[in-house]
């Protein structure tokens, strides 16, 4: 694959440090309007991340680290009750616990302000070549001239860049390996269609929006060959959290004959974790079902359940894909072959 194609599809950038603040894009407001939020707090990035100013479980894991750093450089006296804020900002999200145990760790060695935002840096740069690595795996499992369908939003605006579903879908386009991109509205935030549509024309991918309700009938005309999303946490068993409506997508793509791929860097597999079902879904509130853009579209007196994720068994799951490999069909005893033992 040629590096400098693959780059050429790559030019946004969501979580950016500023020497004593972080900028962050806020995602809450595009595709229509390409605005920043500064925090200069930890309290300030947790509220971001409870938000969604930034989502996506590596950003979310990247802008918790930079929170510590902000924390040590204002009031490194309130280290543990910032750690405590950001580690409850959202719960599903592994890459944030992940983050902020690196972070811990290091305060735990004597890490200084300078040092903090080293090791924040690094979590950053890991995560860019972690998703150019997983780009390159899952790319190479789809025949060329494929059509893929993919859910949320996995790429730069999920990552440190490049992201990792859309990462592959990137790296395919790249290689020619992918012909055809749909992408699913996801709603109630419809990260889909505000977000990844807006993030492929803008690094000119061409792209094709569905209603998430389409997808089974989309499959059914043979247009796509893989299903390539993200994931919030993966169980020791190959079960995946992912944003609410991937479990459908996967019972869809296995009747039509359609192959499912999760992509994620290793930050995401808690092995700690044996199965889907112990995975914390978290619940937002029913208001976001309510209504969009401060329109309600719902009669006053209506009940809603909102569950933010839901959870793939792995027994649907053809390839997991992360930048230390891929598990085929994953089960226990493969995903502990790469990973170890929880």
């Amino acid at each position: 694959m040629n590096p400098s194609a693959t780059r050429s599809h790559d030019t946004i950038r969501a979580v950016l440090w500023q020497g004593d603040h972080l900028r962050l894009l806020d995602q809450r407001h595009l595709p229509r309007e390409e605005a920043y939020v500064d925090c200069r707090t930890a309290d300030d990035v947790a509220q971001a991340i409870r938000d969604l100013v930034v989502r996506g479980a590596p950003a979310i894991g990247i802008a918790a680290a930079w929170g510590v750093v902000l924390a040590a450089l204002h009031d490194r006296a309130d280290l543990p009750q910032a750690l405590a804020r950001l580690r409850a900002a959202r719960p599903t999200a592994v890459n944030l616990m992940w983050a902020l145990d690196r972070m811990q760790r290091a305060i735990a060695r004597g890490a200084e302000a300078d040092a903090l935002a080293a090791e924040a840096r690094a979590i950053q740069d890991e995560d860019l070549a972690a998703n150019r690595r997983m780009g390159e795996f899952g790319a190479a499992l789809i025949e060329p001239g494929s059509g893929v369908l993919t859910h949320c939003n996995t790429g730069s605006l999920a990552t440190a860049g490049f992201g990792t579903a859309l990462g592959v879908i990137r790296a395919g386009v790249s290689s020619g390996r992918i012909a055809q991109v749909f992408a699913g509205e996801t709603r109630p935030w419809l990260q889909g269609a505000r977000l990844t549509i807006w993030e492929l024309l803008r690094d000119g991918i061409p792209a094709t929006l569905v209603a998430d309700s389409a997808a089974a009938h989309l499959m059914s005309t043979g247009q796509v060959g893989w299903v390539v999303v993200g994931a919030d946490r993966i169980a020791a068993n190959g079960d995946t959290a992912n944003k609410i409506g991937t479990y459908q997508l996967a019972i869809s793509a296995r009747h039509h004959g359609v192959k499912f791929m999760v992509v994620a860097p290793s930050s995401t597999i808690d092995m700690a974790t044996p199965r889907g079902a112990d995975i914390e879904i978290e619940l937002r509130s029913p208001d976001e079902l309510f209504g969009y853009a401060g329109q309600r579209t719902v009669i006053e007196g209506a009940r809603a359940w909102n569950p933010v994720f839901d959870v793939t068994p792995g027994a649907l799951i053809d390839a997991i894909v992360t930048e230390r490999g891929v598990v085929e069909h994953p089960d226990a005893s493969r995903m502990a072959a790469v990973f170890g033992a929880g």
